[in-house]
């Protein structure tokens, strides 16, 4: 059976994911020819303000290569544009006066930046950012040129005037209303993204209509409707797209803003489809990549003689891409009357959030400064969700179990992870079962999910880890694959250029994914706490799970609660305050803990507050990145064997050290005597009594590789135990790389160097004076549970 004639005009994303869908469902069906009126390959056009703003290459922004057009037996014809479609013959011709027949037509003609009418629009310098040509010409043009204004304060204006700023230039952003994105922000957030943007050096002229472009040869300046001017060498249109319709108009298909399409994205002519902000279906043009590739998906299947129920329109969500202004939008931004809005602004951190709500179900979605809550959120509103059990605080903010690895293990293998290439959870899960995948990259190139936006990498990476087990390692130079700043050159970085956010640091050292990941947002939290001790506040929504919920999970979502004993000293009213509290909650598991303490297991979230405010005891930070405990024995005043005062000392480290962050865990121990009961020999700080004082040890480690701690040197008194002990974690704090143990730790800086520093008198004092003034700005963090009402909201989430 010969095969049948496809021909497609257009090459670019939605088209070509069109062909991809269709090669995947019958590779044999049709003969295929393209033709693409730019000289490139299909590339992905929403990466164009990355390429602009210098964080990628146009070569990496190649989608398919030549060699994949070769590779499926593809004929591309590039730079050459189709002038004529003959519908009765079943032709097409081109400007180079080529014919070629078809049995299926796919129209994939995308849009053209639409240009304003106003004099002095041919003039040189102006511009529409629509393609690599019109990149290409902004990045040309800021070598010579220094003053630019962009028309339009919308998604792609705004992009396009981030990337002519990192260029160099001077830049205003024309807008006729009043405030930015109007479509997709309301006025509160658009007035955060406003400040945002002016921080960074963008300037803004609000309610301005252009009214005429001045210039002789080349653009000079604007003159708007009011008389008043601006003077500039580039003007960049970014007021929206138009349909590339002529082609289809001109052949008799049924055309509105967009070619007409129905269900299985046909035209009027049944042998003719349309797909891509081209077509347009019941009354509406995408102009988002996510619907165009759904359309592609409906499109294969129905061309391909495969049963399908047809295309019904898309849900769209809205994110930038500049570094420092974190923003999402999706559905309804307005309150009507059937309406309501939850909404939690504050100003000072510069976050706005605001929920939609509508017979009991989200409707509509805006964040602005933190968007950790995006996926739960899009993801409710997607489902129509009933949401009449929730509190508004529960809604707003999601709990510590409701994070994006859980998230993504509730998820169905329908749902859509990569919205930008409409790849679902099910499809990189048979290909990471099928291909073995092991890391984000791999999981990228197969599937292409996190390839174009990048603001999907959690979710991917979460369903990677999620399908494999486990936390997966990927090979970077840097400290993640965000940055390739190791961990000296980023800390060096921080200190000289005196950044003091994390949002500051992504944005100034260029971070390839401006929200960060899982493994770089909370290393930056430490590393910016530890550098800047008096000035940083701890980002809490960057910690681990655990700390952020200032307990242990356990398999079955309860929590464990462990209160700190001193060096594993209690008393009677203690023991009353477990019993009390045990009783109270119920609580199903009462345990002694190798850390000398009871722990009491199965604790409800929502009853974490109270149980700390019932037992009146500071945490054990069984969860933390710091100090966890101080092991002791029973000491001289007990032990026939003793020769010094181990639990005296112990409680003296314990309350020393508690609180204070640490590259990673940290456990000491004091033992009085050389039969090292509490092995202090395996301690990342180990105290062994002698006759005449104290050994020290270092750089230990217990676990699954055991690592024997080594001498450091003996000390006659206390004192000289907790004055050392302060200039070692302090030495660690300031050179440990983030979830760094002690042990490999001491072997990376060597322990002749470690040894040398504690041995200087002169560095132990400096490091002593560090550590006082680091350790002045630590609280109790269930204090602050539970005096900030919107913490304690974590804890009372309920479930749909």
């Amino acid at each position: 059976m010969s095969k049948q004639r496809l021909v497609m005009i257009g090459n670019g994303m939605a088209g070509i994911r069109c062909i991809e869908e269709i090669l995947k469902r019958n590779p044999e069906k049709f003969e295929i020819t393209v033709f693409g009126d730019e000289p490139y390959p299909n590339y992905n056009r929403i990466a164009l303000s990355n390429v602009l703003q210098g964080k990628t290459t146009q070569a990496e922004i190649v989608m398919n290569d030549w060699s994949w057009y070769e590779e499926n037996n593809i004929t591309l014809y590039t730079n050459e544009k189709v002038t004529h479609i003959d519908r009765e013959a079943k032709f097409v011709r081109t400007e180079n006066h080529r014919t070629v027949e078809y049995d299926k037509l796919l129209i994939a003609t995308g849009s053209s930046a639409f240009i304003l009418p106003v004099p002095g629009h041919a003039l040189l310098g102006v511009t529409g950012f629509r393609t690599i040509d019109d990149c290409n010409m902004m990045m040309e043009t800021a070598k010579e040129y220094k003053k630019a204004v962009v028309i339009g304060g919308g998604l792609l204006g705004l992009e396009a005037a981030r990337g002519l700023l990192n260029m160099g230039m001077e830049v205003e952003v024309v807008h006729l209303m009043s405030n930015l994105m109007e479509q997709q922000l309301d006025a509160p957030a658009g007035a955060l993204l406003k400040r945002d943007l002016e921080a960074q050096g963008m300037r803004f002229l609000m309610e301005q209509q252009t009214g005429e472009i001045i210039g002789e040869n080349r653009v000079q300046g604007i003159r708007f409707k009011d008389g008043s001017e601006t003077a500039c060498d580039l003007v960049v249109m970014a007021v929206g797209i138009r349909p590339n319709v002529l082609l289809a108009k001109e052949a008799g298909l049924e055309v509105n803003r967009g070619i007409v399409v129905n269900d299985f994205m046909q035209t009027a002519d049944l042998s003719i489809y349309a797909v891509g902000e081209c077509a347009e279906h019941n009354g509406n043009v995408y102009g988002l990549v996510a619907p165009l590739y759904e359309q592609g998906a409906v499109l294969a299947e129905h061309i391909c003689d495969l049963a399908t129920e047809g295309y019904t329109g898309s849900l769209l969500s809205t994110q930038l891409k500049v570094s420092g202004c974190d923003l999402f939008s999706a559905g309804q931004i307005h309150e009507d009357e059937a309406t309501k809005a939850i909404t939690a602004h504050d100003g000072v951190a510069g976050t706005y959030k605001k929920v939609l709500i509508r017979d009991n179900k989200i409707v509509g979605i805006v964040l602005y400064g933190d968007v950790s809550d995006s996926n739960r959120l899009f993801r409710l509103l997607k489902q129509k969700a009933d949401v009449s059990e929730y509190t508004p605080a529960s809604i707003l903010h999601k709990g510590a179990d409701e994070g994006d690895e859980n998230l993504v293990a509730s998820m169905g293998p329908e749902e859509t992870i990569c919205g930008c290439n409409g790849v679902t959870k099910g499809a990189i899960v048979q290909a990471i079962l099928e291909q073995d995948l092991k890391t984000f990259e791999e999981v990228k190139t197969c599937t292409k999910a996190g390839g174009s936006c990048g603001k999907c990498k959690p979710l991917v990476v979460g369903v990677l880890e999620h399908t494999l087990g486990g936390a997966i390692q990927e090979e970077t130079a840097g400290i993640c694959e965000c940055t390739t700043l190791s961990r000296d050159e980023l800390t060096e970085e921080i200190r000289t250029k005196g950044l003091k956010t994390a949002k500051e640091v992504r944005y100034v050292l260029g971070w390839k994914h401006e929200e960060g990941c899982v493994k770089c947002r909370p290393a930056l939290n430490y590393y910016l706490g530890m550098i800047w001790p008096e000035e940083y506040a701890d980002e809490k929504q960057s910690r681990l799970v655990n700390e952020r919920m200032h307990a242990n999970i356990q398999k079955d979502g309860t929590y464990s609660v462990i209160p700190r004993m001193y060096g594993g000293v209690t008393d009677v009213q203690q023991l009353k305050k477990l019993v009390e509290v045990a009783e109270k909650y119920e609580v199903p598991l009462i345990k002694l803990t190798g850390g000398q303490r009871i722990g009491l297991y199965g604790i409800k979230k929502k009853d974490l507050p109270s149980v700390w405010e019932d037992l009146e005891m500071p945490s054990g930070y069984a969860y933390g990145k710091t100090l966890r405990t101080v092991k002791t024995c029973v000491g001289a005043a007990f032990c026939r064997f003793g020769t010094q005062d181990s639990m005296s000392l112990g409680i003296a480290l314990e309350k020393k050290f508690e609180r204070i962050d640490t590259p990673h865990k940290v456990k000491m121990g004091v033992s009085a005597c050389p039969r090292s009961c509490v092995e202090s020999g395996v301690k990342d700080f180990g105290v062994i009594g002698v006759e005449n004082g104290f050994q020290i040890y270092i750089g230990g480690n217990g676990g699954t590789e055991v690592k024997e701690a080594q001498l450091l040197c003996t000390v006659k008194t206390d004192e000289e135990v907790l004055r050392l002990a302060a200039a070692f974690v302090q030495y660690y704090r300031e050179t440990g790389v983030y979830l760094e143990r002690t042990a490999p730790w001491v072997e990376r800086m060597g322990f002749e160097h470690v040894k040398e520093t504690m041995m200087d008198e002169v560095k132990v004092n400096e490091l002593n004076e560090r550590f006082e003034t680091a350790i002045a700005k630590y609280r109790e963090p269930w204090e602050e549970v539970l005096q900030t009402p919107q913490l304690r909201a974590m804890y009372e989430v309920k479930h749909v």
